[in-house]
């Protein structure tokens, strides 16, 4: 049994040669083309190429030459059947059943799509006649050359009009009926064309075959300005996206690609030379359409009109796409300025402002954050506290976990700024810091954060510590309190520290101390000198200085483990959100960041 042309052209379509081939083969990008070394030869110097504009591969060393249903069969041992099921897998399609119903289904699409181009020559001719000159006015005031007229196969039709009659000469009730072109009158009985009186837009599938229509009235009146054939059999308006059967052929060009709301807003902006553009047809932008558009460009800039309404509607697309969004599939939202469309925009101010204007598009989490952080009073603590639970919540629904990660990184940042108190307090820091001009310890320090052969940073700083403690009693006994609330990571550290504060507080002189620590602990006092250049530091420094320096070594200290508090809680907020170590994680962020 034969698969459908249609259904195989349309997985073709949907995947690029070097999505399903860069599985197998590490290609470089090289001009429109990808080279790599052949799968079916070994080699040192690369003579594979890929052609996604072409849909083939070739293989100069061995002659292998195909498409990715030839790929998979080569490569991966497989039949053409079994080819065929894992590539529509990929592509996001249901599989093919050759069922008496399937086969049915097939020959009732054909004849959908015949009726569907029957009626598509009809309303083109109609809008060059001169009894509906009226229509093809009206496309040329709103700036279509005749050539764009054409290449999109715009339409018009005309009121009372006999084409019904004309194609039930071949098609019958039922499947005209299939098409949603007509209704029934209820009244007379008659059939009436839905889209009488409408400049009509065909709406292709991904293989350029018109399966349905947007229609727009010519003269404002009461009825809807813009409809669209209704859902049928081989029509949803959740899958379809207008214009992509030409866009898709820029996708050697750029990774790109503008999402507006109208058909005349691609029409126009097409015209202008942005050949990468797209609509939603007829309906909120879906996941399906979403994951279809990623399929071609990984980077979609949604470009809705600039009122309040067209910025209502990006928002709400943005929260709904936003569990989506992974490394390689974006979402970018460019805002139209004063309540412009991108057709009013584009004929105002021409392509290169639009491109200008593109290049200032906002990143999905940026731009919804953006959305709902203008319109809260940042005075008011309760609006701040609904802002901020309300972007945690819409954050944590993106599913890829890594990227969730560093999207929360960003908005605790984002949070932590919120809080005046706490920019000024590190503000202040940060000029107090300054004025110590003669302070020349802290560079010196960053020595201390090498990274050693067998010992973490945490270490190297406890050593550090104990080694002032050792040589400088009088110093450390002055923060003694600060240096007993310290955890040591290691076990022997820790004792050790503990055994030199109970020194300390008993008051026994410096050659005791001494004494006692080296006889319990030669073996931890010889590794401090061998791993830190805290001696090499101290040599020649005065107390302040070193008393300044043990300060900066016990900041430090506390700020590696909150951040081992912080990844730990990170991994247990993505597993599962909870209010009391979300809470704590701020604290601890804030923590960090005022010190």
């Amino acid at each position: 049994m034969k698969y459908p042309k249609e259904y195989l052209n349309e997985i073709k379509l949907r995947l690029k040669v070097s999505q399903i081939v860069g599985k197998t083969v590490q290609l470089k990008k090289r001009g429109k083309e990808f080279i790599g070394l052949s799968p079916f030869k070994n080699e040192k110097t690369p003579s594979f190429t890929v052609n996604d504009e072409k849909e083939f591969y070739h293989c100069f060393s061995t002659g292998e030459h195909g498409n990715i249903f030839d790929f998979l069969i080569k490569t991966k041992s497989v039949g053409f059947g079994e080819a065929v099921k894992i590539l529509a897998a990929e592509a996001g399609m249901p599989p093919y059943r050759f069922s008496n119903f399937d086969k049915q289904k097939d020959l009732r699409y054909q004849t959908y799509k015949n009726i569907f181009k029957d009626y598509s020559i009809f309303s083109h001719k109609q809008l060059f006649t001169s009894e509906n000159q009226e229509a093809l006015d009206y496309l040329f005031k709103r700036g279509l050359s005749k050539n764009i007229i054409e290449e999109f196969y715009l339409g018009y039709v005309p009121w009372k009009n006999n084409f019904y009659e004309e194609i039930s000469q071949k098609y019958s009730e039922e499947e005209i009926n299939l098409t949603g072109l007509y209704y029934k009158n209820d009244k007379t009985g008659k059939y009436v064309d839905r889209f009488n009186s409408r400049v009509i837009f065909p709406v292709n599938n991904i293989s350029g075959e018109t399966i349905a229509f947007g229609g727009r009235i010519i003269r404002d009146g009461k009825v809807a300005k813009y409809i669209n054939s209704p859902e049928t059999e081989f029509y949803k308006k959740g899958n379809m996206i207008f214009n992509l059967d030409r866009a898709k052929s820029q996708r050697s060009e750029t990774n790109d690609v503008l999402i507006v709301e109208g058909y005349m807003d691609v029409v126009s902006v097409y015209s202008s030379g942005i050949k990468n553009v797209i609509a939603n047809s007829g309906t909120a932008l879906t996941e399906r359409q979403i994951n279809l558009i990623w399929k071609f460009f990984s980077n979609p800039i949604i470009c809705l009109d600039g009122d309040v309404s067209g910025q209502k509607a990006a928002v709400r697309i943005a929260e709904r796409l936003l569990p989506l969004i992974n490394e390689n599939n974006k979402i970018y939202f460019s805002v139209m300025p004063d309540g412009k469309d991108p057709d009013d925009y584009i004929k105002q101010f021409g392509k290169d402002k639009l491109l200008n204007l593109l290049e200032e598009k906002q990143i999905i989490q940026s731009f919804i954050w953006n959305y709902y952080f203008k319109s809260i009073d940042q005075n008011n603590p309760y609006e701040i506290s609904k802002f901020e639970k309300e972007m945690k919540k819409l954050f944590y629904s993106i599913q890829d976990e890594t990227l969730k990660k560093y999207v929360i990184e960003d908005f605790l940042e984002k949070v932590r700024k919120l809080t005046p108190l706490q920019t000024s307090i590190k503000n202040y820091n940060k000029n107090q810091f300054k004025k110590r001009k003669d302070y020349k310890i802290l560079p010196e320090t960053k020595i201390l954060h090498q990274k050693r052969k067998d010992l973490s940073k945490t270490q190297i700083i406890e050593f550090s510590i104990l080694f002032i403690m050792l040589n400088n009693f009088e110093i450390a006994s002055k923060k003694s309190e600060e240096l007993a609330s310290l955890k040591f990571l290691a076990e022997k550290n820790d004792s050790l520290k503990s055994l030199i504060i109970n020194f300390l507080s008993e008051g026994n002189d410096e050659e005791f101390n001494v004494k006692k620590i080296t006889e319990g602990y030669d073996k931890i006092t010889e590794e401090i000198k061998e791993n830190s250049n805290i001696q090499m530091i101290t040599k020649n420094k005065n107390d302040e200085d070193i008393s300044n320096l043990l300060d900066d070594l016990i900041q430090d200290h506390k700020n590696q483990t909150n951040l081992k508090k912080i990844e730990s809680l990170e991994q247990k907020l993505i597993n599962n959100l909870d209010e009391n170590s979300y809470s704590e994680l701020i604290k601890l962020k804030s923590q960090l960041n005022r010190d």
